[in-house]
């Protein structure tokens, strides 16, 4: 699962970029720069997913960058956060058999799922075990 996605980056008339996602139609912001562009791309990519995984939305794969678009990572803990939820909602788990499976309590499992509770890195690889995941980290060189 990869969380990187292409951005649309449009000079706005009055300065600055507007910043639109091909994959996340509810997901525009803006920034003076470029740099400052990419930033708030960032957290609106954030908020977009979280607010996915609350409304129990889809949550889409990226598609192929065309010429001329940057990409997004979503923020390490949110794309770890909805690769757990993906992989609840393909293995068709409830909070009830994750906790079972983790041996913790169903709320400390729901906490997991909550895209706004700060959760440990480990638990949430070992929440990604427990439902036939595994994690691997990738670092590219910043374009």
């Amino acid at each position: 699962m990869n969380f990187a996605y292409p951005v649309t980056l449009t000079p706005d008339a009055d300065g600055g970029f507007v910043v639109t996602f091909s994959d996340w139609p509810e997901a525009i912001t803006q920034g003076e720069t470029r740099d400052q562009a990419l930033e708030e791309a960032a957290d609106c990519l954030e908020e977009a997913v979280a607010a996915r995984i609350d409304d129990r939305a889809e949550i889409p794969l990226p598609s192929s960058p065309q010429a001329g678009e940057a990409t997004v990572a979503v923020p390490i803990a949110t794309a770890l956060k909805a690769a757990l939820y993906l992989a609840v909602r393909e293995t068709g788990i409830g909070t009830s058999e994750l906790a079972r499976r983790l041996g913790i309590h169903e709320k400390e499992a729901r906490r997991l799922l909550d895209p706004r509770h700060g959760s440990k890195a480990a638990a949430l690889e070992r929440a990604l075990t427990a439902v036939g995941r595994r994690l691997t980290v990738e670092v590219r060189v910043a374009a």
